[in-house]
């Protein structure tokens, strides 16, 4: 590849047909001109089916191939990338909410103004805090920050055009521990947490059933409502939760026991209308019950029916004429068939079976109370 390096279209051209699409810092922004849906500079004309060397996809960058850095060209210094072949530099563990780098390998002549020069391209500088020694703490705006701050650790740094050792440097950027950090990451969790709270609890609140209706307090109007509701089989339930009410709450003296007890009375008078809506729900239950044990045994008589057309099928007489698959299909529809009319014939032997347990019950229910008549 006999390219001029100082073209700089032509070398990302054939960065590109290699597979290795530039990553690099140029100028004043951290991506410059940077388009992803093309893979290249948007200085480049997109692919097409028709350019020589080319398909119709660009071929995917591996995942182990290196990122190639370029040359960043500042105000008051230039920055020149690291070999790509070495090993990325090594980082620590992130503390939580991290928004500060310590930037160590700094040149003894730099100065802050060079240091926000560098750093202001990855985001919104808050605080700086130079030591002597040559490194540095940059605390930013936001946290995804630090992450394009990481991208220049490795850079060598030179400023202006000097090759004096105290004018240039070799960057290392990693994450740093600050106090501040930590409490706004806290401050930010806790947050958090409450709106969980109270999501949940607007949550169970919207799930609650309704609380009941306050009961009214006893008078004379109300106790005439109540009685007129206890007689009211729609609205008995709602007039004995208040009857009950207020003779818990004390409502009951010398003055209202009379009204009190007419209300008891007709409370009372309602066990015979439940006993006898009992009854008329027991009756519907046997009918039902007698109308699924007739169902059930039409049932099984068609069972039987089936299972005596398979074993009349597989007689010798019969089944000399059928397939191999014939034959088979027969046997496994009359084991199927037998299965089930087994299963039905236990169902209906056990409701026979409870009814004899319960008339044999009836029965000893009978003779004890024929006993206790006779010995009375």
């Amino acid at each position: 590849m006999t390219l001029p390096m100082s073209d700089p279209t032509a070398w990302a051209t054939a960065m590109n047909n290699l597979g290795m699409a530039p990553l690099g810092i140029a100028g004043q922004p951290i991506l410059p001109d940077f388009d992803p849906a093309l893979g290249m500079m948007t200085g480049i004309p997109p692919i097409t089916p028709m350019m020589p060397g080319l398909g119709i996809v660009p071929p995917p960058i591996p995942p182990d191939m290196p990122v190639v850095k370029e040359i960043i060209h500042c105000k008051s210094c230039t920055l020149f990338p690291p070999n790509p072949n070495l090993p990325p530099p090594a980082t620590r563990e992130r503390p939580p909410g991290c928004k500060t780098v310590f930037v160590g390998g700094l040149p003894e002549n730099g100065t802050e103004q060079i240091i926000v020069e560098v750093f202001e391209q990855c985001g919104e500088i808050i605080a700086i805090r130079k030591s002597k020694k040559n490194f540095c703490h940059i605390r930013f705006a936001e946290e995804y920050m630090v992450d394009k701050a990481l991208y220049l650790s490795g850079y060598r740094i030179r400023l202006g055009s000097s090759t004096d050792k105290k004018d240039t440097g070799r960057l290392h950027v990693d994450f740093a521990q600050a106090r501040d950090d930590l409490y706004e990451w806290e401050c930010k969790q806790r947050m958090l947490a409450r709106e969980e709270r109270h999501r949940r609890r607007m949550e169970e609140e919207r799930l609650r059933p309704p609380s009941p209706p306050p009961v009214v307090h006893y008078s004379d109007h109300e106790c005439s409502i109540v009685a007129e509701k206890l007689k009211d089989d729609s609205k008995f339930s709602e007039a004995v939760q208040t009857l009950l009410t207020w003779i818990e709450r004390g409502e009951v003296n010398r003055r209202s026991a009379n009204n009190f007890y007419s209300m008891i009375q007709s409370a009372n008078s309602h066990v015979r209308r439940l006993v006898n809506e009992k009854a008329a729900h027991e009756k519907d239950m046997e009918e039902a019950k007698e109308k699924f044990k007739q169902a059930l045994s039409g049932i099984l008589i068609q069972f039987e029916q089936i299972v005596a057309v398979y074993h009349s099928a597989s007689k010798q007489k019969a089944w000399d004429h059928f397939t191999k698959a014939q034959r088979k299909n027969i046997s496994v529809w009359c084991k199927q068939a037998e299965e089930i009319r087994n299963i039905h014939n236990d169902e209906l032997m056990g409701i026979r079976r409870e009814e004899e347990m319960e008339m044999s019950d009836d029965e000893i229910e009978e003779m004890t109370e024929t006993k206790e008549t006779e010995e009375s």
